[in-house]
């Protein structure tokens, strides 16, 4: 498989949180659901980012502990960022909470699945 469709799978999980949005506009689901998982979810995904670059970085130095320590401080803190925002949107709105949180959970579910199917096709490793 090529590096640019390899790219597109990893990135799959940004192609149908731009394909929401017009679900969300010819539903008539509330808008503020669908700002507060795409705010969340592109916030996520550059703070994952820049994790990545800094444990790629510090692996690079040799210092595996502390890049390892990095990959699971910013993966357990966006978890939390996450929730503690879905929960106070959903406490301003119910519906803005529940359909953000929604959109969270496709995009979590897609982007995991994308990674995994990525890993698994660049894997040197024979089966």
């Amino acid at each position: 498989m090529g590096s640019r469709s390899l790219n597109l799978l990893g990135n799959l999980d940004l192609i149908v949180l731009v394909i929401a949005l017009p679900v969300f506009i010819f539903a008539d689901l509330p808008l503020s659901g669908y700002l507060v998982g795409a705010g969340l979810w592109i916030l996520a995904r550059v703070i994952q980012t820049i994790s990545e670059r800094k444990a790629k970085e510090k692996l690079l130095a040799g210092d595996r502990k502390t890049a390892m320590g990095t990959i699971a401080a910013t993966s357990l803190g966006r978890v939390w960022l996450i929730a503690f925002a879905i929960l106070v949107a959903g406490l301003i709105s119910r519906d803005a909470g529940f359909y953000g949180a929604i959109l969270l959970v496709a995009l979590f579910t897609v982007s995991l699945a994308s990674k995994g199917l990525v890993h698994l096709l660049t894997s040197d490793q024979a089966i």
